[in-house]
């Protein structure tokens, strides 16, 4: 598999790829308070998939990437293999779908893509679902290999403020951006990374799904990125990865994701 996103209709005629793993990665609840009309099902045989068993707990920021070793245990737990094809979506069409398979990626798994439109399209095409049950799987023999180039930490993005050798695109909505709608995370303040641009994320999407080529160039194009390498941001890490899905769409620059983003920012940076 060499798609970063897959459609339904392709995720049904390969259901029985013996290799494939679909893991689900809806949540109980996120920070831009959006809603799932289909929280009670899955698609047959998903696999849940929890983001807090993939963070580092030793972290005082939410969401912040695992260590090698705690990832390697959590995938195996799954039942992950290094030979599985994965498939990766959530109940809200493209949400916290993108982390997962951002993390594969920085984590050496080639083998991963994300379901556009996620399980509301799936739902919407009368595709097989189930009642979310609680399984167990034989443990897998993932390894992982990590890639610290797709990850960027504090010190990156202070010294980037001033060479600007990347250019910073900030997932957040423009109210947020622009220090006018508050976070919610009441303790942080609102505004922006100096010399950081910004794309919300539901400029992206299309009903769930990514938009297309075209609709993208016309985001990017504006951005003047040239060959820099594209760095991803918002509040936690997670709608960071939405854009970033998107800009692989249509862009080559090399990309990564500031882990830590703008709760880490605000907070180590609060002037």
């Amino acid at each position: 598999m060499t798609n970063t996103i897959v459609t339904s209709q392709w995720l049904k005629d390969n259901f029985n790829n013996p290799n494939l793993i679909i893991l689900d990665a809806s949540q109980d609840s996120n920070k831009a308070g959006l809603v799932s009309d289909v929280s009670s099902i899955q698609i047959k045989n998903a696999r849940p998939i929890n983001l807090k068993a993939f963070s580092d707990s030793n972290s005082s920021f939410p969401n912040t990437f695992p260590s090698l070793q705690q990832f390697e245990t959590e995938c195996q737990k799954l039942g992950i293999n290094n030979s599985s094809i994965i498939v990766v979506y959530d109940n809200l069409g493209i949400y916290t779908s993108p982390r997962v398979w951002w993390m594969f990626k920085t984590m050496g798994h080639q083998h991963i893509a994300v379901l556009d439109g996620g399980l509301p399209n799936w739902v919407s095409n009368g595709f097989k679902t189930e009642t979310i049950t609680k399984k167990d799987y034989k443990t897998g023999d993932f390894k992982a290999s990590l890639n610290p180039e797709m990850i960027k930490d504090f010190k990156f993005i202070k010294d980037n403020t001033i060479t600007q050798n990347s250019l910073v695109i900030d997932a957040r909505s423009s109210g947020r951006f622009k220090g006018l709608a508050p976070e919610p995370r009441k303790e942080l303040k609102s505004g922006h990374i100096p010399n950081s641009i910004n794309i919300p994320f539901e400029d992206v999407l299309d009903n769930g799904k990514l938009k297309s080529k075209n609709e993208l160039n016309s985001i990017f194009k504006s951005l003047k990125t040239e060959k820099r390498p594209l760095v991803f941001s918002c509040g936690s890490g997670i709608t960071a990865c939405i854009v970033l899905l998107a800009s692989e769409q249509i862009l080559n620059n090399k990309t990564s994701v500031y882990d830590g983003s703008w709760t880490e920012w605000a907070t180590l940076e609060p002037q």
